[in-house]
């Protein structure tokens, strides 16, 4: 660059930005060839006051001029605890543009579940999910830029954004792709830390390259110094504004302003007074400048700065204690001498007109000079204001956050009702750091145990270990008692569970139902304590357990819900022992109110959680009632997806809908399921058993269809091998990984696999052989090399699927029993089993069995029925072992 170069002072940052600048306009190019075009994201690096904001203000107007849509927000420094605080700032404008019944129609089944983290509607009656609400809002911005093309959005210093708009950013970057928008995000590098920063590395994952903004090179600040005071500003005068100034691009504009402000003549003569008039400009010497514009003007800037946001001149001057008419004069004033931005005033209503500082960077300073005792007073008053305006206690969260503990009961008061509001909308990282803030006030004895169960209520999904915690102090201090008490006893289990402590989940139901008198609280206690029994998967199983489970629901009729879990419990239980399947549900519809899930006990109830819900699908799953199973499989899809929820219960739905169509044989459907399952559950965590039903029931159905490769892929890529997890699996992860290594010419390795499961199983009493499928597997696997071994594990699986008495289980069991025989008894058996897996509802089970009948009897007839339903189901190796046969022809009839 010369220093010739014209320019002006407003342009500083586009100085030696060739790079940046020509990315700029080549991406609004691209974004406004036609709104099917790809969407893009740039990303400005650099640190303060090297042009990112005169980057962003290029952007707008470069895309103005295009005629594109602008949505702009700033993150602040002093507002990264308040959630969705940017993302709110950013879309709010649009929305609120729109009539409700609009947005509603704009946002669809989105808008209950986006809205009251934007602001524009009142939060529903349950606790918001996280991931839930961040999809809503993904689904909200795609579904606005397409109202909007072209449309840009400007995120500037998103070092200072809030955890829940980077976590929005990070989501919306992934599905840019297939969405014509255009995003540019500014950050400062190494500003942000912990999950922040984690986000704004996925969102960089995402970004266009662009070169990091580095300072401007003397002969840069030169032109820029000429270009604004004149060219004959000479050499000596424009080397030391760059000395003085570093090359910073903002230091060098203010320097200018500030010169010729001075009426400076730019010769060596003056270079003495730069320094001075820079440190002026910022840091104390701008401290210093505010306190010459007086008392008011120093106490308004003051207040702004406090207040961050929504920065009014109504509450400022209510924060600075100021009358209207200064209020004005001090708005007016700091405006002229930029430290805020020039407001709106012509309107004449103070409350119309929103304040902003020039720059982060003069923020900064004025918020740091306020002494510390009267930054945590004004924070404190600043509360109580947004309070009084109607702003609600999750506004006011934000300063109270920062005001000093002084056993103050009513600030412990205000505390919680901002983290019910936070929970509410689904920050629950915010709602964390209110109550823990509360605990520092600290709450009197009465009402210290409750905080910290709202506490662990609110740290529950995000991070059991800290919820143990909480949970187990407070259940050792006075305060929870009756109900609240229990259901703290079950979130305490619930966060044991989740974090892979689930003997300690067991030992802390059992040891609390002790405490109980016969009744209501111990019946809920009790059943609890049997369901995580029930779905522990540790090869010893506690003695007697099933015994007492079915002596305490022998008198149950389901008159409370506290029966129906213990129902419902005694029915998988005697389900997974294979005990027989009509007892089985008619103890399951024992659990239902006129074939319906009762009140209390719905999807998103939380009392009793899904893990109940899916044993009692899984008993119905098992037992051939898949109408049931289904049925209860699609409310709960349903469910999670009308309240938000989008996390790892979403996940468990769509792999129980995969199980649902796994056994009805429609494998293709079942694949699609449990491909979203394994989508959402890689979002929540590798390792939990919500991990593991995904992955174990894709690698089933893709073995089901015979995309062997494909599923020793999956396998390898999601890690599915030991160790296993704690919890129950079905279908049981260890008769899976044996049947695939066995698919993949892995024998030895498979068999052991299965003797493991066989192994696990026998130890618990799992006798029942659709659910224990590595009975049938072993045996084909061990039929030539130890035959009178497969012979007895047939004749067991034979003789457990007789007592269960399921169509589906003694068509399996025959279908294995004729495997391992030849000739006329071969034939008679395979017809057997065709027999009943055509009353099953499991149609690939039933193509399978057609097609062995038919290589075993030599029928065409039979081969093609089964070819026809194995196409149906999507069973593509079953297909092409058919074929095989029929164009080999050979001995056919």
């Amino acid at each position: 660059m010369t220093e010739e170069r014209p320019g002006t002072a407003g342009s500083a940052a586009l100085w030696e930005r060739e790079t940046q600048v020509a990315a700029v306009e080549q991406a609004i190019d691209a974004l406004c060839v036609d709104n099917s075009s790809s969407g893009s994201l740039l990303l400005f690096i650099g640190e303060a006051g090297l042009g990112k904001t005169a980057l962003m203000a290029h952007t707008r107007r470069v895309a103005e001029r295009r005629n594109c849509t602008v949505w702009s927000v700033r993150g602040g420094e002093t507002l990264r605890s308040v959630p969705f605080n940017v993302v709110r700032q950013l879309l709010q404008p649009a929305l609120l543009s729109l009539m409700p019944e609009e947005a509603r129609e704009y946002l669809g089944d989105w808008y209950d579940i986006a809205g009251p983290a934007l602001g524009i509607t009142e939060p529903g009656e349950r606790q918001a999910d996280p991931q839930g609400v961040c999809d809503g809002l993904v689904a909200a911005v795609r579904r606005l830029a397409k109202r909007d093309w072209p449309l840009v959005l400007l995120i500037d210093d998103a070092h200072w954004a809030d955890q829940e708009t980077l976590r929005w950013l990070a989501a919306f970057a992934e599905r840019l792709d297939d969405l014509s928008v255009l995003v540019v995000v500014a950050h400062r590098p190494d500003e942000a830390t912990g999950a922040r920063a984690e986000y704004l590395e996925a969102i960089a994952g995402t970004a266009a390259p662009v070169d990091a903004l580095d300072a401007l090179t003397p002969a840069a600040s030169a032109g820029l110094t000429r270009a604004t005071l004149g060219p004959h500003a000479d050499a000596p005068f424009c080397r030391e504004v760059w000395a003085v100034t570093g090359g910073n691009p903002y230091e060098t504009v203010e320097l200018l302003v500030k010169v010729q402000g001075a009426g400076l003549a730019p010769v060596e003569a003056s270079c003495g007074e730069l320094r001075a008039l820079n440190h002026s400009a910022r840091g104390g010497g701008l401290v210093a400048r505010l306190q010459e514009l007086g008392v008011a003007a120093t106490r308004f800037a003051q207040a702004a700065a406090i207040l961050g946001t929504g920065i009014t001149v109504d509450l400022v001057a209510r924060l600075a204690t100021l009358g209207p008419n200064e209020a004005y004069r001090c708005a007016n004033l700091l405006c002229a001498e930029r430290i805020l931005t020039e407001p709106d005033l012509t309107s004449g209503q103070a409350t119309d007109s929103e304040l902003e500082f020039v720059h982060p960077l003069i923020a900064t300073a004025v918020y740091d000079s306020i002494p510390d005792g009267m930054r945590t007073a004004m924070h404190g008053i600043a509360a109580q204001v947004v309070t009084e305006s109607g702003l609600g206690a999750a506004a006011a969260s934000h300063h109270l956050l920062h005001v000093y503990p002084d056993d103050d009961e009513e600030l412990v008061d205000q505390l919680r009702e901002a983290a019910r509001e936070h929970q509410a909308v689904g920050a629950p990282d915010a709602a964390r750091r209110c109550l823990e803030r509360a605990l520092l006030e600290p709450p009197r004895p009465e009402s210290h145990a409750h905080v910290l169960y709202e506490l662990g209520c609110a740290t529950l999904l995000t991070a059991p270990a800290t919820t143990i915690g909480h949970l187990q102090t407070a259940l050792a201090m006075p305060g929870l008692e009756g109900g609240k008490r229990v259901d703290a006893v079950v979130r305490l289990s619930q966060a044991l569970l989740h974090n892979d402590q689930l003997e300690a989940a067991i030992r802390t139901v059992e040891t609390e139902a002790a405490r109980h008198e016969p009744g209501p609280y111990r019946m809920r206690l009790q059943a609890v304590h049997f369901m995580w029994e029930g779905i522990y998967g540790g090869d010893v199983p506690v003695p007697g357990r099933s015994e007492r489970l079915a002596d305490l629901a022998r008198p149950c009729t389901g008159r409370d819900n506290s029966e129906r879990a213990l129902l419902i419990l005694r029915g998988f239980d005697a389900m997974t022992h294979g005990e027989n399947a009509e007892e089985v549900v008619e103890v399951c519809d024992r659990a239902l109110v006129n074939g319906r899930l009762a009140p209390g006990l719905g999807w998103t109830d939380p009392e009793w959680g899904l893990e109940l819900l899916m044993m009692l699908a899984c008993a119905y799953v098992y037992t051939d009632r898949l109408d049931r199973a289904e049925s209860l499989f699609m409310d709960a899809l349903r469910a999670y997806e009308t309240a938000g929820w989008s996390g790892g219960h979403l996940s468990l739905a769509h792999a129980y809908v995969g199980l649902g169509h796994r056994r009805r044989g429609r494998l293709r459907e079942a694949e699609t399921s449990l491909r979203e399952s394994l989508r959402l559950a890689e979002r929540v965590g590798r390792g939990l058993p919500l991990y593991w039903s995904a992955i174990c029931n894709l690698v089933d159905t893709l073995l089901a269809r015979g995309h062997v490769e494909e599923a020793w892929s999956v396998a390898e890529q999601y890690g599915f091998a030991p160790p296993y997890p704690s919890t129950i699996v079905l279908p049981e992860p260890r008769a899976v990984r044996g049947r695939l290594l066995i698919a993949v010419g892995r024998t030895k390795e498979g068999i052991n696999e299965l003797e493991a499961a066989e192994k696990a199983a026998t130890a618990r009493g799992f006798h029942n052989p659709v659910l224990a499928t590595w009975a049938v597997d072993l045996a084909r696997a061990l039929a030539t090399e130890d035959p009178l071994r497969a012979a007895v594990l047939a004749t067991d699986a034979r003789r457990h699927a007789e007592r269960f008495g399921t169509d589906t289980a003694i068509g399996e069991a025959l279908r294995c029993a004729a495997s391992l025989e030849t000739g006329q008894r071969a034939v008679r058996l395979a017809a057997q089993a065709v027999a009943y897996l055509e009353a099953s509802p499991c149609q690939y089970e039933h193509a399978a069995a057609r097609v062995e009948y038919g290589i075993a009897a030599r029928s065409v007839a039979e081969i093609q029925r089964g070819l026809t339903l194995a196409k149906s189901c999507g069973a593509d190796g079953l297909v092409a072992q058919a074929r095989e046969v029929l164009d080999n022809g050979r001995g056919l009839r």
